[in-house]
């Protein structure tokens, strides 16, 4: 595991340590011959899920910094359309597809969060950009979800089961590319078997940080701490 990644290390480890479980599979799956049936090929491997420039940067920083205070942190990279989890000492757990909203920004209207879901305009789908301490609390139907910015309805959780079948949100999320997860009114939908089984009990005791990524601002911009270090890299590379 990677404890401060640089984005040659994310590019070096992506395919060994985030590849989806099918590519373990894959590579285990030797063809068997019998005596009445064909050898078989193995599967295809799925493509290795690798964080955009931006991502590992922040990734760096948090991990130099130890900006998640001893908690487990997530870094959902709007561009790559995946989110890389990460355990309270800085530890690489997960990296999986995500589905976001379906309008680019970075900003959240204001009032968003009181209003129904039939009210919310088409500019306003956005996943608003930021550093979030995200804690599990109730929504709507007494469900339990991991709310990332409360105040504006923002959460991570599986793909809705009352998603429209014309959103076709579990084949955008299946896709090779992230072209197509922009789908969501704002929150942030990651696949079930992932929610269940590793972000949740992650996230389940004492909350942790999730860094959302900009798809429009400058990143400095919306993580200011990035500046001193950039600053600091400049002077020891002076000396």
């Amino acid at each position: 595991m990677i404890r401060h990644p640089t984005m040659l290390g994310w590019m070096m480890a992506g395919a060994a340590a985030f590849a989806p479980a099918i590519a373990m599979e894959a590579a285990d799956a030797a063809p068997r011959r019998t005596p009445k049936a064909a050898a078989r090929p193995a599967p295809a491997t799925a493509p290795a899920i690798l964080p955009s420039e931006g991502a590992a940067r922040v990734a760096e920083w948090i991990a130099a910094a130890k900006d998640n205070h001893g908690l487990p942190y997530a870094i959902v990279d709007k561009l790559s359309a995946a989110i890389f989890l990460f355990d309270a000492k800085g530890r690489a757990l997960a990296a999986e597809p995500v589905l976001i909203g379906i309008a680019p920004g970075d900003d959240a209207t204001p009032g968003v969060g009181a209003k129904t879901l039939a009210q919310i305009g088409p500019a306003e789908k956005t996943t608003p950009a930021g550093r979030y301490l995200a804690r599990f609390g109730l929504a709507l139907g007494r469900e339990r979800i991991l709310w990332v910015d409360y105040a504006n309805s923002v959460a991570i959780h599986p793909i809705p089961a009352d998603a429209a079948r014309s959103e076709r949100r579990r084949e955008r999320m299946l896709s090779p590319t992230p072209d197509d997860n922009r789908i969501t009114f704002g929150c942030i939908n990651v696949p079930r078997a992932f929610y269940a089984k590793t972000l949740s009990p992650a996230f389940r005791r004492k909350g942790g940080y999730v860094y959302v990524m900009p798809d429009t601002k400058p990143l400095e911009a919306v993580f200011p701490r990035l500046r001193v270090q950039a600053l600091a890299m400049s002077q020891h590379s002076g000396d």
